[in-house]
């Protein structure tokens, strides 16, 4: 693995996620524990085209995403069994700390520059037609990076998590993605 500097145009980690075993026990305990809310829960997550270390696999998980200043909480739960970044790292029955992600504005140079450096894709798929992966970088850093490819419905959804923080009076500490 060469030393240089990753050549990610976007530097700035957008999340911060953690692999739960029950996505909602586990949000109630971070607004609880830190105040940071809501949360929104997206059961069952769409993805296409998804593969494994290059293998088709199919993937049933959830995600709980909360903003806390610039940076979102992300609380992911795995309901299968298959093979996938998540269990890599984390085994099924336990919890811990797992990526950061980084908003893409060049995913193809972002993830190249990562291969430039010997790391490699575990997870790739595409949600709304936009690509994302996750970058086995846990020998270096302990965790995995997240790539995201710019997507305007992202952008809208993200936006909308943030206002709901800004304004977050406490009530209905979690809610549906798309209520």
């Amino acid at each position: 693995m060469t030393h240089a500097t990753t050549r990610v145009r976007n530097r700035r980690v957008i999340q911060a996620s953690w692999v739960v075993d029950d996505i909602e026990s586990k949000a109630l305990e971070w607004v609880r524990a830190t105040g940071i809310g809501p949360f929104f829960l997206f059961e069952k997550i769409p993805v296409e085209e998804p593969s494994y270390r290059g293998r088709p696999v199919t993937i049933d998980f959830s995600v709980a995403i909360a903003q806390a200043g610039d940076v979102q909480i992300e609380l992911v739960s795995q309901q299968n069994d298959a093979p996938s970044a998540y269990r890599d790292l984390i085994a099924k029955g336990h919890s811990g700390f797992h990526h950061i992600a980084l908003y893409c504005m060049d995913y193809d140079a972002d993830l190249e520059s990562y291969r430039d450096q010997g790391f490699v894709p575990v997870v790739e798929g595409k949600f709304a037609g936009k690509r994302f992966c996750y970058v086995d970088t846990s020998a270096a850093l302990g965790c995995m990076v997240e790539l995201i490819e710019d997507s305007p419905v992202q952008v809208e959804f993200f936006a909308r998590i943030a206002a709901a923080a800004r304004d977050w009076d406490g009530t209905r500490p979690i809610r549906r993605a798309f209520e």
